[in-house]
């Protein structure tokens, strides 16, 4: 058994000095330590041995078992070394190396619009008041003295959730929720979406931005309208932009007007953009109804007020020559990057 045990240390010694792999290595470890091992094997065949010759064998197979499993942990621990270092050379970064590229987004139009806008009523005093998307029939045609019969109200215009709750088709409730929390004077703004039942095509979209306005103070009166407008128009067009308004009708807002700005491309001798005429619709306005304030229980025989709403996108495509209105909302950065 002796010469048994001498004969598998020396052969365990050079296989596993010629092992190229773990697999090989891990079969070696089965095969001498394992349940049917050749190590295994001869320390069950002692029992049939003397007593002395027991002992003697049995140190002599606990120390080759105890040799093999060190010679073992070594081959391994050898190879995860060698593994660790391939890996490490593999991950190796570079640092010299030119970096990725990532580009950096910029503002949407609609976005970089709002703004603007904002920007120049904030500089005059103007806060911005925001409202739910999701409104009530009552916030948004019933307190802004839109008749029952009126062609707004139906399906084929306005999306409707229930019969009493639908997707506001202006900004003009926020200015309804203002009124009603909020005791004159007040002067804000509110951008924010609205939705209607538009096809889509070059001018229109189911989905759109307006930025409507409210003053209610006492005295106020067309003039402060038209004065306040007319200041907007030339902040954001440019000093020499000329305004005028038109008599329209809002059931909001009695008088009731649309205000052109003269062409900022052609400074009013007519070309593509204003159609010749020289003048370029913009927004609708008016002095607010006597119907709406009593909705927020103001007293009209002591504060009046001016309203005003104007489409985001319009003036983002008239300002900056985009002719249509898909474009906005086809999320393809060429067209987005122009404008950083």
């Amino acid at each position: 058994m002796q010469n048994q045990l001498k004969a598998i240390m020396e052969e365990a010694r050079e296989q596993l000095s010629a092992a190229k792999a773990v697999a090989e290595v891990e079969e070696m470890r089965v095969r001498l330590l394992g349940k049917k091992g050749r190590i295994t094997e001869i320390l069950r065949g002692m029992g049939k041995l003397s007593p002395e010759e027991r002992k003697i064998m049995g140190q002599a197979a606990n120390s080759a078992r105890a040799e093999i499993e060190r010679l073992l942990d070594e081959k391994f621990a050898a190879f995860k070394d060698m593994q660790r270092a391939l890996k490490f050379k593999e991950e190796k970064i570079d640092v010299t190396e030119p970096g990725v590229v990532t580009p950096l987004g910029t503002k949407h139009l609609i976005s970089i619009t709002i703004d603007e806008i904002s920007r120049v009523f904030m500089s005059m005093g103007f806060s911005i008041s925001e409202g739910p998307e999701i409104e009530t029939v009552f916030h948004n045609f019933d307190a802004l003295n839109a008749p029952k019969n009126h062609p707004s109200r139906d399906m084929s215009d306005t999306f409707y959730i229930t019969e009493d709750v639908l997707l506001r088709t202006q900004t003009s409730p926020v200015q309804v929720r203002t009124l009603m929390k909020q005791d004159p004077p007040i002067k804000v703004i509110s951008p924010g979406r609205c939705f209607r039942c538009d096809t889509p095509d070059a001018t229109h979209s189911p989905m759109f931005h307006q930025v409507e306005g409210l003053v209610v103070d006492e005295g106020i009166s067309m003039a402060d309208l038209k004065g306040t407008l007319d200041a907007f128009a030339k902040q954001l067009f440019g000093s020499n932009a000329k305004t005028k308004f038109r008599p329209h009708h809002f059931p909001f807002t009695e008088p009731s007007a649309e205000m052109d700005v003269s062409c900022f491309k052609c400074g009013g001798k007519g070309c593509k953009v204003c159609k010749g005429s020289g003048w370029i619709e913009i927004l609708g306005c008016g002095m607010v109804h006597p119907n709406v304030l009593s909705v927020g229980h103001v007293d009209t025989e002591k504060y009046t007020g001016f309203a005003f709403g104007m489409g985001v996108e319009r003036i983002a495509m008239l300002k900056y020559e985009v002719d249509d209105i898909r474009l906005l909302y086809e999320n393809d950065v060429r067209f987005i990057q122009q404008f950083k």
